[in-house]
């Protein structure tokens, strides 16, 4: 079998240099030539070997660049280009726990955000959770939701990019998220998703009622949605990719023909495909051999 080794580093530091390409090389064992995807961003080669090795030099070849902002990925070279993409949304699509923010309108943010913490790592189940914090924003007025959405809300680098660039080539892009639709709305337009999903809030005239709508959109939930969209689309599960990073992820990222899990916690990253903490979304793309030659849209 032949696989492609992929080496990404963060666009603000980049570290794929010559000395990195030549042990990278050296490790890998491999004749074929090394393509560079983006300048000293991120660079791929091909490995010929089984499915075993493959695992092998991919844990060798991270303990190798431990010490550097460098992301490595051992992957199929068949079927790289995916036609389904599913994202999270917290944490991943924006930089921010949209929930916490509406917590710190009420006092609240340091308490909710250790539920939420220890939701994404898998330590509370994600609904009761939820439906904790969600309590606790009784009686806030619905008029808060913009102004986070205008004033906290920071997209993640790269994911516009990633979105236009995937659907330019033919792909499907949802965003699924265990948040809420109040916000998952916005962000998907700005994203430029074809659609999204999550959680609906109940409302009391012009303020928050304290509930979450049933049923909750958790973990079996978002893997349900890869497989409903996999199947309308007629795609096999090799033609999909999933990107989150807490815990209510993890089934859809194992469902995923290719997981990623993106700046993510240590359970997240430790079951996943593939794991970035370097990179920023763009390097989806680099997984799936584009060149930034390539990208469409703005990063």
């Amino acid at each position: 079998m032949t696989f492609v080794a992929t080496l990404i580093s963060s666009p603000a530091r980049p570290s794929i240099e010559d000395d990195v390409l030549a042990e990278a090389r050296r490790i890998l064992g491999t004749r074929h030539p090394t393509r560079m995807l983006h300048g000293e961003v991120a660079a791929e080669m091909l490995v010929d070997c089984d499915a075993e090795r493959a695992r092998a030099l991919e844990a060798e070849l991270r303990a190798r660049f431990s010490g550097l902002p460098i992301d490595v990925a051992v992957l199929p070279s068949e079927g790289r280009r995916k036609r389904l993409f599913l994202a999270d949304m917290d944490s991943t699509m924006i930089e921010q726990e949209c929930i916490d923010e509406l917590a710190d309108y009420v006092g609240l943010k340091a308490e909710v955000s250790q539920i939420t913490e220890r939701a994404m790592r898998g330590e509370l189940p994600f609904e009761p959770a939820l439906r904790e914090r969600v309590a606790l924003l009784r009686d806030l007025p619905l008029g808060v939701v913009d102004e986070i959405i205008a004033r906290r809300i920071t997209l993640m680098p790269g994911g516009r990019t990633l979105v236009a660039t995937m659907r330019a080539n033919g792909a499907y892009a949802c965003l699924v998220s265990g948040g809420f639709t109040v916000f998952t709305g916005p962000v998907a337009a700005k994203i430029g998703f074809d659609e999204h999903r999550s959680n609906r809030l109940a409302v009391a005239g012009e303020t928050l009622a304290g509930r979450v709508e049933e049923p909750i959109l958790g973990r079996e939930a978002k893997r349900a949605t890869l497989v409903e969209l996999r199947e309308r689309l007629g795609l096999s599960p090799q033609d999909t990719l999933a990107v989150g990073d807490g815990a209510n992820d993890l089934a859809m990222l194992e469902a995923a023909g290719l997981g990623v899990a993106f700046r993510a916690k240590p359970a997240v990253a430790e079951a996943a495909h593939v794991r970035i903490q370097h990179g920023d979304l763009t390097a989806l793309l680099y997984l799936q051999g584009y060149a930034a030659s390539e990208f469409v849209g703005a990063a």
